[in-house]
Parts: C-alpha cells; structure tokens; sequence
C-alpha cells in the first residue's frame, strides 16, 4: 500500500515499477546498497533523491509488481515472506545512515519523478518524523501469562451437583488468576513507559506465532532514547525478575528499527497493494 498519494496513473503500461523501501535525511553508503538484495526480479536498490530526503528504491518488473501480479503473490505465505525480509532489509540498509521512516511493504510508484513530487509534499511531515525518530531505537516487551490449572473433572464425588460445583470453582478460578496476571502486565507496561518518550501495544500474538499455549498478556513497543537505553534494559530486567515469581515471563528483544513509532498519516487507498502515479 502505498502512504504518499500521488497524481493518476498514465495509460500506458510501464515496464518497470517503482518501489520505495524508506525515506531518511541522510545519504546511504553506496557499498551497503550494493551488497543489499532487493526483491527478486528487481534491480539493484540504489538512492533517489527528492529534496532534502534521501529514498532506498528499486526497479522491479510491472509484469510481476503491478496490482494484480502482487496481490497475488502477498496471498502465498512464502512469497509474502520473501517480500517481507526483502523490505526489511532494505530499510536496514537505509536506517544504517542514520533515522529513516520505513514505508509499508509495497510502496510503489510509476517513475522517479512521480515519486520525488510525492516526497517533497510531505516534507513538513516527513522532517518531523525523522527528528522524532533521531538517536532513538523501538524495543519490543511481550508478557505471557500462567495456564491457569484446576482439579480436573473426575476427581471427587461423581454425583452431578458435586461436578457442577467443582466445574465453577475452577472456571471462578481461572478468571481470578487471568485477571491478576493482566493487572501484573498492565503494571509492566506502566513501569516501562516511564523510559520511554512514546510507547503503544499491539495485539496479543496468538498461539501459532508464539509458538507456545500460554496465553500472551502484553505485546508492546517502546521508543528509547539511545541514552536511556541502558536504563530501560536494566528496569526490564528487574520487572522480569519480579514477574517471575508470580508465574509471569516477560521477554525483551532490541534495538530494533521503529517501525511501530514511524507511521505517517495517510489518506491512500486500503487495499493490499496501491501503484501511484
């Protein structure tokens, strides 16, 4: 999907598509680029520059890039996971030299020019952006909680009433332990934001992607001055330790790019790929 709209497309079919990966300020070593793979198909990622910015962009077919072509290829979990890596790295390539503003996967644009005029009207935004993101890194923190437990259904008198009991203790039970192990990673996200200058949750992982059946209970990002970097680790480290003895995990991982802290407002289209003019 593409986040800076543009003007409306030619009617001539291009041969080639222009995708942007990131924005930033300053200028990309050439040898990073150059060693950087791209998506398959495309050319190599090189630099354009529009105004102040800097843009890691690359040439890919229209054949395999347009709309309908890349629509597709998102709905095949393999190729939507080529596509993936290829952006981030991309991005990496282009935060290497400092902040940069990570476009949605699948940014892309008719031609160069198109492009750079879809930049440079977003300028006011784009520079704040990136001196939010200055000398400051994204730090994900995920909580999970305990599998609440309880006697199981034979045990005891086997009469109806006594199973009826037993069944609602449990279930009063294990809302009881749910509910106190949201209020621990509810204390958690509070505690972390202290260190953070912006922080925002996204929704719980589910059980096929953590890859585990205890429940998850937090999923959140934090923006962190570089500075403060040591200090945010050791209070995740203390809180962790805390957790743990409540049955509680929290698990930390960073520095990462700010992905969840570099979004600009957009009013373009919501569908799942947008080729601009």
């Amino acid at each position: 999907m593409s986040t800076l709209p543009a003007g409306r497309a030619t009617a001539a079919e291009p041969r080639t598509l222009l995708c942007v990966f990131a924005v930033t300020d300053s200028p990309v070593p050439p040898d990073v680029l150059a060693r950087t793979p791209g998506h398959d198909g495309g050319g190599p990622l090189r630099t354009l520059a529009a105004g102040e910015f800097h843009l890691v962009v690359q040439d890919v077919p229209a054949t395999e890039y347009g709309e309908e072509a890349l629509a597709e290829r998102l709905n095949r979990p393999d190729a939507l996971e080529r596509c993936a890596r290829a952006h981030h790295r991309a991005v990496e390539a282009a935060a290497s030299a400092g902040p940069a503003v990570p476009l949605p996967m699948a940014t892309l644009y008719l031609d160069d020019g198109n492009t750079v005029r879809a930049v440079t009207a977003r300028e006011a935004s784009l520079r704040a952006l990136l001196e939010r993101l200055r000398h400051r890194t994204e730090w994900a923190v995920k909580v999970h909680g305990p599998t609440a437990g309880g006697a199981a259904d034979g045990e005891g008198a086997a009469d109806g009433r006594s199973y009826l009991r037993r069944a609602s203790a449990r279930r009063r039970t294990e809302r009881e332990t749910r509910e106190q192990a949201l209020a621990r990673a509810h204390t958690v996200d509070r505690e972390l934001r202290r260190y953070a200058v912006a922080a925002t949750r996204h929704r719980p992982q589910s059980e096929r992607l953590t890859g585990t059946s205890v429940p998850q209970l937090l999923n959140a990002a934090y923006l962190v001055d570089d500075a403060r970097r040591e200090e945010f680790v050791r209070a995740v480290g203390r809180l962790a330790r805390q957790a743990e003895a409540t049955g509680l995990e929290v698990i930390v991982s960073g520095p990462w790019i700010p992905y969840s802290f570099a979004r600009l407002d957009t009013t373009a289209g919501t569908g799942p790929v947008e080729v601009v003019a």
